[in-house]
């Protein structure tokens, strides 16, 4: 079995995938930058254990991290349960994927996943709306290269500085409001947020396809919150929750061919 770990600002996604690169089982955590490899390992064996699995399982692995403190934990961390190294992901390994920026070390290694697996799964040109920490767009052209993207305060950030710096406002139910007039407090901040988060990535999609000329891309969602923003708009071709993990089986197993 595949371990595949994407290693967020805010959130570790865990996947176990089979031969085929479908996913089996996944886990949510949250990523703290103090833990240790023995420590990462005690919270697999729980993950696994919990929900009927052997971590003995695992005989092959792959990390796309974006906080570089974690990537030496996660590292030693699976080599010792499987014997040997894991992928650790890399902008400047050779994918099949050519990054036409002129710095593709800038290039976050979860961004690299989703563009692999959309092209992959859906073609090229192609669009990526990944609703995490930050909500990042990438950008896949006709060519089937990378060409960037962008990267905005994602909605939990959002709503997080909003509800610590205005004291009359409380946590609210992260939902689609029904409709973007708001009619009290807590529909006017949905409507903000999620709302806000939707016409956003509208708008800025519209944009990109525009300055490439490449209208007919589909657009994919994906990340923690793409699901819940997705009732607000219809913007998404596909909402493909699984994007990021199975980026990192496809980038595994293209490093070792």
């Amino acid at each position: 079995m595949f371990l595949a770990v994407d290693v967020g600002n805010t959130q570790t996604t865990l996947g176990l995938l089979d031969d085929a690169g479908a996913l089996v089982h996944g886990w949510r955590m949250a990523t703290d930058a103090t833990d240790t490899s023995d420590m990462l390992h005690s919270r697999l064996w729980g993950y696994f254990g919990k929900d009927g699995f052997e971590i003995a399982a695992i005989d092959e692995a792959g990390v796309a991290c974006v906080v570089p403190v974690l990537s030496r934990a996660w590292r030693k961390c699976l080599a010792s349960i499987m014997c040997r190294e894991p992928h650790m992901v890399s902008p400047l390994a050779d994918y099949g994927l050519e990054i036409d920026m002129p710095n593709p070390r800038q290039v976050g290694a979860d961004r690299i996943a989703n563009a692999i697996a959309a092209r992959t799964s859906y073609g090229s040109p192609v669009i990526v709306v990944d609703f995490g920490t930050a909500t990042n767009i990438d950008v896949v052209d006709a060519r089937g290269a990378y060409r960037g993207g962008t990267i905005a305060p994602g909605l939990m950030l959002s709503a997080d500085a909003l509800f610590s710096r205005a004291a009359k406002l409380s946590s609210v139910p992260i939902e689609v409001p029904p409709a973007a007039l708001g009619y009290d407090t807590e529909t006017a901040v949905q409507s903000g947020l999620v709302i806000g988060a939707a016409v956003q990535a509208e708008g800025l999609v519209a944009r990109i396809k525009s300055e490439l000329g490449i209208e007919d891309a589909p657009v994919i969602g994906t990340g923690g919150l793409a699901r819940t923003v997705s009732g607000a708009t219809d913007l998404f071709d596909f909402i493909d929750p699984d994007l990021t993990l199975r980026g990192i089986f496809e980038m595994a197993l293209r490093a070792e061919a």
